[in-house]
């Protein structure tokens, strides 16, 4: 992790009355939180409730209609390109080369970030996988939770300040699960932010420190040290 005195690094994210219109669609509508390192944020709703829109808008790859979101002291508009470069995104698409390795593909993407020893970068990152055994095997000959672990390691190969998951879980078996949650609590204890969009209300409420439940493009609700979750999201999503 990069030192806090470095001039583009942040210590926490704090989305201020943000608005994201598609036209006349309004996909997030006045949304606030703030998101501080060590923690792990979840945002969660059903299916087009926002969390894509809003993970997006903290990548910095979309720009908020109305509102602002600030990374510490840094706004987007005039630092976008170095705040880019302290976060890591996993989505749905994993951005993997299936005809690479596991340790090419990591290498390839530590050197486009200007890692020094690409090589040995990608090996450590494959080790924290459990995946140095598969190390020289093709990314096409894995499962899909083998692959979403290496995804997640590509997304976080240059040590990024900020980490951002689109439903992280899906369709990963229970060694996978184990693996993926274990590591998004490395990177809570490493000080990093996390904020992970989830359907899985088991496991968030295991593992996130702080939720914000969003419903039609708003902020329903938010908890804190979030127990009860499961039931907490029925009273939420079932109030009109």
């Amino acid at each position: 992790m990069t030192s806090a005195a470095a001039a583009d690094d942040f210590d926490h994210v704090a989305v201020d009355d943000v608005s994201r219109h598609f036209g006349r669609r309004r996909a997030v509508s006045r949304v606030s939180f703030t998101a501080r390192e060590g923690t792990i944020l979840g945002l969660l709703g059903p299916n087009g409730a926002g969390k894509s829109t809003m993970l997006a808008m903290l990548a910095t790859l979309l720009r908020p209609t109305a509102g602002a979101i600030r990374f510490g002291t840094l706004d987007p508009r005039a630092h976008g390109a170095a705040l880019r470069g302290r976060i890591g995104v996993l989505g749905h698409d994993l951005f993997l080369y299936p005809e690479l390795t596991a340790h090419e593909n990591l290498a390839f993407f530590a050197a486009l970030y200007q890692r020094s020893d690409a090589s040995g970068v990608a090996t450590r990152a494959l080790v924290r996988a459990g995946l140095a055994d598969r190390a020289d095997d093709p990314v096409s000959s894995f499962s899909r939770g083998m692959r979403q672990r290496v995804a997640l390691e590509r997304a976080l190969i240059h040590g990024p300040r900020l980490a951002l998951l689109d439903e992280p879980f899906t369709g990963l078996d229970d060694a996978s699960t184990a693996a993926l949650v274990g590591r998004l609590r490395e990177l809570r204890d490493g000080g990093a932010i996390v904020i992970l969009a989830t359907h899985d209300l088991e496991l968030a409420e295991g593992l996130i420190d702080e939720a914000v439940f969003l419903r039609e493009g708003r902020i329903a609700s938010t908890m804190t040290r979030p127990e009860g979750l499961r039931s907490a999201y029925r009273d939420v999503m079932g109030h009109r």
